[in-house]
Protein backbone atom coordinates (compact mmCIF):
# COMPACT_ATOMS: atom_id res chain seq x y z
CA UNK A 1 0.00 0.00 0.00
CA UNK A 2 2.81 2.75 0.57
CA UNK A 3 4.74 1.80 -2.48
CA UNK A 4 0.75 2.32 -4.56
CA UNK A 5 0.53 5.65 -2.70
CA UNK A 6 4.30 6.91 -3.34
CA UNK A 7 3.74 6.01 -6.67
CA UNK A 8 0.19 7.88 -7.03
CA UNK A 9 1.91 11.21 -4.97
CA UNK A 10 5.72 10.95 -4.81
CA UNK A 11 5.56 14.17 -3.06
CA UNK A 12 3.29 13.74 -0.52
CA UNK A 13 3.33 10.25 0.05
CA UNK A 14 5.13 9.72 2.90
CA UNK A 15 2.54 11.93 4.91
CA UNK A 16 -0.31 9.92 3.94
CA UNK A 17 1.27 6.81 5.29
CA UNK A 18 2.41 8.14 8.42
CA UNK A 19 -1.10 9.30 8.55
CA UNK A 20 -2.68 6.01 8.09
CA UNK A 21 -0.09 4.65 10.35
CA UNK A 22 -1.12 6.94 12.85
CA UNK A 23 -5.07 6.63 12.52
CA UNK A 24 -4.56 2.42 12.56
CA UNK A 25 -2.95 2.99 16.00
CA UNK A 26 -5.30 5.36 17.42
CA UNK A 27 -8.16 2.67 16.02
CA UNK A 28 -6.47 -0.32 18.15
CA UNK A 29 -5.78 2.08 21.20
CA UNK A 30 -9.51 3.03 20.98
CA UNK A 31 -10.56 -1.08 20.71
CA UNK A 32 -8.56 -1.75 23.87
CA UNK A 33 -10.36 1.03 25.97
CA UNK A 34 -13.73 -0.02 24.88
CA UNK A 35 -12.68 -3.73 25.86
CA UNK A 36 -11.32 -2.30 29.27
CA UNK A 37 -14.56 -0.79 29.79
CA UNK A 38 -16.87 -3.52 28.99
CA UNK A 39 -14.94 -6.13 31.24
CA UNK A 40 -14.80 -3.55 33.67
CA UNK A 41 -18.94 -3.15 33.77
CA UNK A 42 -19.30 -6.71 33.45
CA UNK A 43 -17.00 -7.23 36.94
CA UNK A 44 -18.93 -4.52 38.57
CA UNK A 45 -22.30 -6.56 37.64
CA UNK A 46 -21.04 -9.87 38.87
CA UNK A 47 -20.02 -8.04 41.97
CA UNK A 48 -23.04 -6.72 42.50
CA UNK A 49 -24.90 -10.47 41.93
CA UNK A 50 -22.74 -11.87 44.32
CA UNK A 51 -23.08 -9.48 46.66
CA UNK A 52 -27.21 -9.79 46.66
CA UNK A 53 -26.70 -13.33 46.78
CA UNK A 54 -25.01 -12.98 50.27
CA UNK A 55 -27.71 -10.86 51.63
CA UNK A 56 -30.41 -13.01 50.74
CA UNK A 57 -28.44 -16.39 52.39
CA UNK A 58 -27.99 -13.90 55.60
CA UNK A 59 -31.37 -13.33 55.74
CA UNK A 60 -32.44 -16.91 54.93
CA UNK A 61 -29.88 -17.79 57.99
CA UNK A 62 -31.43 -15.04 60.45
CA UNK A 63 -34.97 -16.59 59.64
CA UNK A 64 -33.83 -19.85 60.59
CA UNK A 65 -32.41 -19.08 63.70
CA UNK A 66 -36.06 -16.99 64.81
CA UNK A 67 -37.47 -19.66 64.30
CA UNK A 68 -35.41 -22.05 66.52
CA UNK A 69 -35.64 -19.67 69.10
CA UNK A 70 -39.28 -18.72 68.59
CA UNK A 71 -39.99 -22.73 69.02
CA UNK A 72 -37.54 -23.55 71.88
CA UNK A 73 -39.61 -20.69 74.10
CA UNK A 74 -43.02 -21.37 73.09
CA UNK A 75 -43.22 -25.00 72.88
CA UNK A 76 -45.03 -26.78 75.45
CA UNK A 77 -43.15 -28.71 78.23
CA UNK A 78 -44.30 -32.44 78.15
CA UNK A 79 -46.96 -33.65 80.93
CA UNK A 80 -44.83 -35.89 83.84
CA UNK A 81 -45.51 -39.21 83.58
CA UNK A 82 -48.21 -40.50 86.50
CA UNK A 83 -49.56 -43.67 86.45
CA UNK A 84 -53.28 -44.43 86.56
CA UNK A 85 -55.33 -45.66 89.44
CA UNK A 86 -56.97 -47.79 87.30
CA UNK A 87 -54.04 -49.56 86.69
CA UNK A 88 -52.65 -50.16 90.32
CA UNK A 89 -52.66 -53.74 91.96
CA UNK A 90 -54.70 -53.91 95.37
CA UNK A 91 -52.20 -55.07 98.20
CA UNK A 92 -53.27 -57.61 100.84
CA UNK A 93 -56.70 -58.27 99.55
CA UNK A 94 -58.53 -61.25 101.55
CA UNK A 95 -59.02 -64.27 99.66
CA UNK A 96 -62.21 -64.99 97.32
CA UNK A 97 -64.35 -67.86 98.49
CA UNK A 98 -63.30 -69.79 95.22
CA UNK A 99 -59.83 -70.20 96.26
CA UNK A 100 -58.69 -67.98 93.73
CA UNK A 101 -55.42 -65.57 93.59
CA UNK A 102 -55.80 -61.90 93.88
CA UNK A 103 -58.30 -60.04 91.13
CA UNK A 104 -56.29 -57.94 88.45
CA UNK A 105 -58.62 -55.43 87.27
CA UNK A 106 -58.93 -55.24 83.46
CA UNK A 107 -58.79 -52.23 81.44
CA UNK A 108 -61.77 -50.25 81.11
CA UNK A 109 -63.59 -50.04 77.72
CA UNK A 110 -62.21 -47.29 74.85
CA UNK A 111 -64.27 -43.68 76.00
CA UNK A 112 -66.65 -42.59 72.95
CA UNK A 113 -64.59 -39.55 72.53
CA UNK A 114 -61.68 -41.28 71.00
CA UNK A 115 -63.60 -43.42 68.98
CA UNK A 116 -65.43 -40.74 67.93
CA UNK A 117 -62.14 -38.85 67.04
CA UNK A 118 -60.92 -41.86 64.88
CA UNK A 119 -64.18 -42.38 62.65
CA UNK A 120 -63.88 -38.64 61.90
CA UNK A 121 -60.77 -39.26 60.47
CA UNK A 122 -61.52 -41.78 58.71
CA UNK A 123 -64.93 -40.31 57.28
CA UNK A 124 -62.50 -37.43 56.12
CA UNK A 125 -59.59 -39.68 54.69
CA UNK A 126 -62.21 -41.58 52.61
CA UNK A 127 -62.69 -37.45 51.23
CA UNK A 128 -59.65 -36.71 50.85
CA UNK A 129 -59.65 -34.00 53.16
CA UNK A 130 -56.71 -32.82 55.06
CA UNK A 131 -56.28 -30.19 58.19
CA UNK A 132 -55.14 -27.23 57.09
CA UNK A 133 -51.31 -26.93 58.32
CA UNK A 134 -50.75 -23.35 60.25
CA UNK A 135 -48.69 -21.42 58.62
CA UNK A 136 -45.61 -20.09 59.94
CA UNK A 137 -45.42 -16.51 61.16
CA UNK A 138 -41.55 -16.08 60.73
CA UNK A 139 -41.94 -16.80 57.05
CA UNK A 140 -43.52 -13.33 56.72
CA UNK A 141 -40.42 -11.40 57.97
CA UNK A 142 -38.53 -11.34 54.77
CA UNK A 143 -41.90 -11.22 52.51
CA UNK A 144 -41.77 -8.05 51.68
CA UNK A 145 -41.26 -7.07 48.43
CA UNK A 146 -38.57 -4.67 47.75
CA UNK A 147 -38.38 -2.15 44.45
CA UNK A 148 -35.80 -2.78 42.03
CA UNK A 149 -35.33 -0.65 39.63
CA UNK A 150 -32.68 -3.17 38.12
CA UNK A 151 -35.86 -4.60 36.27
CA UNK A 152 -36.36 -1.78 34.26
CA UNK A 153 -34.27 -2.61 30.51
CA UNK A 154 -32.20 0.77 30.10
CA UNK A 155 -30.29 1.33 26.99
CA UNK A 156 -27.97 3.86 25.49
CA UNK A 157 -29.07 4.77 21.93
CA UNK A 158 -28.72 6.78 19.25
CA UNK A 159 -30.57 8.73 17.90
CA UNK A 160 -30.84 7.95 13.45
CA UNK A 161 -33.31 9.78 12.13
CA UNK A 162 -36.41 12.38 13.75
CA UNK A 163 -39.24 13.62 11.96
CA UNK A 164 -42.95 15.06 13.03
CA UNK A 165 -46.10 12.93 13.76
CA UNK A 166 -47.98 12.81 10.23
CA UNK A 167 -51.19 12.58 12.48
CA UNK A 168 -50.14 15.16 15.59
CA UNK A 169 -47.75 18.22 15.66
CA UNK A 170 -46.93 17.74 19.34
CA UNK A 171 -45.05 14.34 18.57
CA UNK A 172 -42.08 13.24 17.20
CA UNK A 173 -41.02 9.87 15.22
CA UNK A 174 -37.35 8.53 15.95
CA UNK A 175 -35.42 5.86 14.65
CA UNK A 176 -33.23 5.02 17.12
CA UNK A 177 -29.80 1.89 17.20
CA UNK A 178 -29.76 0.35 20.47
CA UNK A 179 -27.30 -2.18 19.45
CA UNK A 180 -29.52 -4.68 17.92
CA UNK A 181 -29.92 -5.99 14.04
CA UNK A 182 -32.43 -3.28 13.44
CA UNK A 183 -33.12 0.19 15.05
CA UNK A 184 -36.57 0.95 16.81
CA UNK A 185 -39.53 3.29 16.13
CA UNK A 186 -40.43 5.41 18.74
CA UNK A 187 -42.61 8.01 19.16
CA UNK A 188 -42.24 10.80 21.88
CA UNK A 189 -44.11 13.95 22.78
CA UNK A 190 -40.50 16.13 21.67
CA UNK A 191 -41.91 17.51 18.87
CA UNK A 192 -43.62 21.25 19.72
CA UNK A 193 -41.22 21.33 22.51
CA UNK A 194 -37.25 21.14 21.13
CA UNK A 195 -35.74 21.59 17.60
CA UNK A 196 -35.98 18.44 16.21
CA UNK A 197 -32.55 18.48 13.89
CA UNK A 198 -30.59 19.16 17.00
CA UNK A 199 -31.87 15.24 18.17
CA UNK A 200 -30.12 13.79 15.13
CA UNK A 201 -26.87 11.95 16.06
CA UNK A 202 -27.20 12.31 19.35
CA UNK A 203 -27.45 9.85 22.34
CA UNK A 204 -30.41 8.82 24.49
CA UNK A 205 -31.17 6.73 27.05
CA UNK A 206 -34.60 4.62 26.43
CA UNK A 207 -36.51 2.14 28.26
CA UNK A 208 -36.31 -1.15 26.00
CA UNK A 209 -38.63 -3.49 27.92
CA UNK A 210 -41.90 -1.91 27.35
CA UNK A 211 -45.15 -3.12 25.38
CA UNK A 212 -45.22 -1.69 21.92
CA UNK A 213 -48.18 0.65 21.44
CA UNK A 214 -49.75 2.38 18.54
CA UNK A 215 -49.81 6.39 18.82
CA UNK A 216 -52.19 7.89 16.11
CA UNK A 217 -51.01 5.26 13.90
CA UNK A 218 -47.26 4.80 14.37
CA UNK A 219 -46.23 1.94 16.73
CA UNK A 220 -43.36 2.98 19.56
CA UNK A 221 -41.30 0.16 20.23
CA UNK A 222 -39.55 2.17 23.38
CA UNK A 223 -39.92 5.25 25.51
CA UNK A 224 -37.57 7.92 25.55
CA UNK A 225 -36.53 9.07 29.36
CA UNK A 226 -36.34 12.78 29.04
CA UNK A 227 -35.58 15.92 31.84
CA UNK A 228 -37.98 18.90 32.37
CA UNK A 229 -38.08 21.82 34.36
CA UNK A 230 -40.51 23.69 36.01
CA UNK A 231 -40.64 26.19 33.37
CA UNK A 232 -41.40 23.44 30.86
CA UNK A 233 -38.05 23.12 29.33
CA UNK A 234 -37.45 19.31 28.18
CA UNK A 235 -34.44 17.80 27.53
CA UNK A 236 -33.25 14.55 27.00
CA UNK A 237 -31.77 12.15 29.30
CA UNK A 238 -27.83 12.19 28.48
CA UNK A 239 -25.87 9.35 28.57
CA UNK A 240 -22.47 8.99 30.80
CA UNK A 241 -19.44 9.85 28.58
CA UNK A 242 -17.91 7.31 26.56
CA UNK A 243 -21.10 5.51 26.38
CA UNK A 244 -22.06 3.79 22.80
CA UNK A 245 -25.46 2.12 20.82
CA UNK A 246 -26.18 -1.23 23.26
CA UNK A 247 -25.04 -0.52 26.66
CA UNK A 248 -27.19 -1.53 29.49
CA UNK A 249 -27.21 1.59 31.93
CA UNK A 250 -27.20 0.02 35.91
CA UNK A 251 -27.76 1.74 39.66
CA UNK A 252 -25.35 1.29 42.36
CA UNK A 253 -26.72 -1.81 45.15
CA UNK A 254 -29.27 -2.66 42.12
CA UNK A 255 -26.97 -4.49 39.21
CA UNK A 256 -29.45 -6.24 37.56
Amino acid sequence: LAAAIMKLDPEDGEQIVEYFKTHALLSREKALLQASVRDQKKLLVENGKLKKDIEQLRTQLQDKQRRRTAKALFSPAPPPQTLSPAHTVPVNQPPSPAGATAAVPTNPPPTSSSSRDRRERQSRRRRGERKARPTSDSLSLGAELRLDVSRLDLRVGRILSVRRHPLAEALSVQEVDVGENAPRTVVSKLGGKTHLEELRGGLAVLLCNVKACKLRGVVSQARLLCCSTPDDCTELLVPPTGSTPGDRVTFLNYPG
